[in-house]
């Protein structure tokens, strides 16, 4: 798997400030996000979506981001403390099991996915976990890179996340990234 996965060091283009040219997080989130919600955030980097999902959640509300790498968490740390929002964001280590989310069952009122499946060894197992997190009606944004998952590679993924128990499938272009919102019913 670890061929797979984005390496860390990535991250700090990930996170820069010039991507912001190419998209904007803010405006990607915006429209599912509100104060006082809890945001799940699977492979969030070094935080180009935490920051920002941090911002609209608050006050009240916290973004869970988990990551398989503690250097990509550690990055976080640092620019979410940077930020003053550390009382937003809540870093977790994923497990070799997966995600270690079980204390946020039926918790989550808004989960991001964005550019991050396509490195996941179990795509099922993780879309099941993203559907027990989310509360009922709770929204998932998922998104991948057309120019690393073909049509057909996001259609199996969007079926695998039906099978998990997320509907209401809406089809979306993110800045040319293939896109769908999903919930939970």
């Amino acid at each position: 798997m670890a061929e797979r996965v984005c390496p860390w060091w990535l991250g700090f283009w990930l996170a820069s400030p010039l991507r912001k040219l190419m998209l904007n997080p803010r405006a990607v989130v915006q429209p599912f996000v509100t104060s006082g919600m809890i945001v799940l955030e699977p492979g969030p980097g070094m935080g180009f979506f935490t920051l920002p999902l941090a911002r609209l959640v608050a006050p009240g509300g916290r973004v869970v981001a988990v990551d398989i790498q503690q250097k990509m968490l550690d990055g976080l740390k640092r620019r979410a403390r940077r930020a003053g929002l550390q009382e937003q964001v809540e870093p977790r280590l994923a497990r070799p099991s997966g995600m270690g989310v079980e204390s946020l069952q039926g918790k989550v009122d808004f989960a991001l996915v964005f550019a991050m499946v396509h490195e996941v060894p179990d795509a099922a197992r993780f879309f099941r976990e993203i559907a027990a997190a989310l509360k009922p009606g709770g929204q998932l944004l998922f998104c991948e890179p057309a120019g690393h998952v073909t049509e057909s590679m996001f259609a199996e993924s969007l079926r695998l996340a039906q099978e998990a128990g997320l509907s209401d499938i809406k089809r979306l272009s993110v800045h040319g990234n293939l896109g769908a919102a999903l919930t939970r019913h």
